[in-house]
C-alpha cells in the first residue's frame, strides 16, 4: 500500500449497505483529527482513551445523520472523569469535510490505573442534535450502565430510536517504525435499517437495567440477519480496524462478502472549532456592568478561554455585557 492510499483513508468515515442483510454501516479511521483534539491538553493517558473512544463514535454517528448543522455527544458522570463532550459540525457545502471537536473534564487526584471506562461512574449518555436557527433541538439520554462507551451509544439507539446498533472500536497510540509516536482509531457502526425496526412492545426490555436490545425490536427475519452480520464483525481485529495499511474499502469485503457490501462516497473530516471572539461577547451578553466588572482582571481585562481548541480571548469590559459601551472600533 503506497503513502498516498494511506493517506486517502487517514480522517475520513465511509458509509455502506449490506444489501443482503439490510443493514447499513460506517467505517472510520481518524488520525490526525485526534492529534488536534488532543494536543490541545495534556490529558492523562486514560482521559485520552475516553476522549478518543468518543471522538470515534461521534465521527461514526455524525456521519448518519443528515445534519444542517451540529450534533453534540456528551458524557456526564459523578467519576473521576466528570464530563466529556463531543461536536460534530456537518459540512456546509459539498465535497467539505466535517469537524469535530472534543475536551473532557476530569479530577486528577480520583484517577485510577485501571481500565479508562472504571474513570467513568454512574451518570448518563446523552446526544443532542442541533439542525440550526429556526429549528427545535432534540436531546435524548441514556444512563451509562455498560461497560464501554460504545455500549452506551448501543443502548442509546435501541432505548430511544429503536434502532440495534452494534459499534467494534479500537484506538491506541501508533508506534510505526520511523513515524513519530500519535494517537489512531479506527471502528464501525453497524445499524438496521429504519424500515426493520418496528416499535417494540411489552413493558420493559432484555438489556441490562430493562433497557431495550436488539432482540426486543426485531422480528425474525431481520433478527437474522442482524445476528448474522454481527457473527462476522465479531471476526474483526484491531489491527484491521486501526493499521494503516488495509483500506476500509479491503476491510468491508474480508468481513462481509457474503451480505454483499455496497459503498457510497467517503466523507472527510478534520479537527475544527467554531469559537470566535463574536460568540464570546455574545455569550457575555447577558451579563450587567456590575456583572462584568466582577469578571474583570487585576489587568483590567475580562479573558475567556474556549475549551476545546484552547484559544485565549482578551476583551476590553466596557465592550462586552448589556450596558457596553460598543466595540474598541467604534467612534
Amino acid at each position: 500500500m503506497t503513502l498516498g492510499s494511506k493517506l486517502a483513508w487517514d480522517d475520513t468515515v465511509l458509509p455502506f449497505q449490506l444489501d443482503r442483510s439490510d443493514i447499513r454501516g460506517r467505517v472510520a479511521r481518524l488520525d490526525g483529527v485526534l492529534d488536534g483534539i488532543l494536543k490541545q491538553h495534556d490529558y492523562p493517558p486514560q482521559v485520552e482513551a475516553l476522549v478518543a473512544e468518543m471522538a470515534l463514535l461521534t465521527a461514526l454517528i455524525g456521519q448518519t445523520i443528515k445534519l444542517r448543522w451540529k450534533l453534540s455527544l456528551q458524557v456526564q458522570s459523578k467519576g473521576p472523569v466528570r464530563m466529556i463532550a463531543t461536536d460534530f459540525y456537518g459540512p456546509t457545502k459539498e465535497g467539505e469535510p466535517a469537524k469535530i471537536r472534543a475536551y473532557a473534564s476530569y479530577d486528577a487526584d480520583r484517577l485510577t490505573d485501571g481500565p479508562a471506562r472504571d474513570n467513568v461512574g454512574e451518570g448518563y449518555f446523552a446526544i443532542m442534535i442541533d439542525q440550526g436557527k429556526g429549528m427545535t433541538p432534540y436531546q435524548g439520554i441514556t444512563p451509562l450502565t455498560d461497560a464501554t462507551l460504545s455500549n452506551c451509544a448501543e443502548t442509546y439507539f435501541a432505548q430511544s430510536e429503536q434502532l440495534p446498533t452494534r459499534f467494534a472500536l479500537s484506538f491506541g497510540r501508533s508506534t510505526e517504525p520511523g513515524v513519530p509516536e500519535h494517537w489512531r482509531a479506527g471502528g464501525i457502526m453497524l445499524q438496521t435499517m429504519p424500515k426493520a425496526s418496528p416499535a417494540a412492545g411489552g413493558e420493559g426490555g432484555s438489556g441490562e437495567g430493562g433497557l431495550l436490545a436488539a432482540d426486543d425490536i426485531l422480528d425474525d427475519d431481520a433478527s437474522e440477519n442482524w445476528n448474522r452480520a454481527n457473527l462476522l464483525l465479531d471476526t474483526v481485529e484491531d489491527i484491521e480496524l486501526i493499521g494503516p495499511s488495509l483500506p476500509a474499502t479491503d476491510l468491508l469485503v474480508r468481513l462481509f462478502h457474503e451480505e454483499n457490501p455496497r459503498v457510497f462516497d467517503t466523507q472527510p473530516v478534520r479537527f475544527g472549532c467554531t469559537c470566535s471572539e463574536d460568540r464570546v461577547r455574545q455569550s457575555l451578553s447577558i451579563y450587567s456592568a456590575r456583572d462584568i466588572e466582577k469578571m474583570t482582571t487585576d489587568q483590567g481585562t475580562v479573558t475567556a478561554d474556549c475549551q476545546f481548541c484552547g484559544a485565549h480571548y482578551v476583551l476590553d469590559p466596557s465592550t462586552v455585557g448589556f450596558e457596553a459601551k460598543g466595540d474598541e472600533g467604534d467612534n
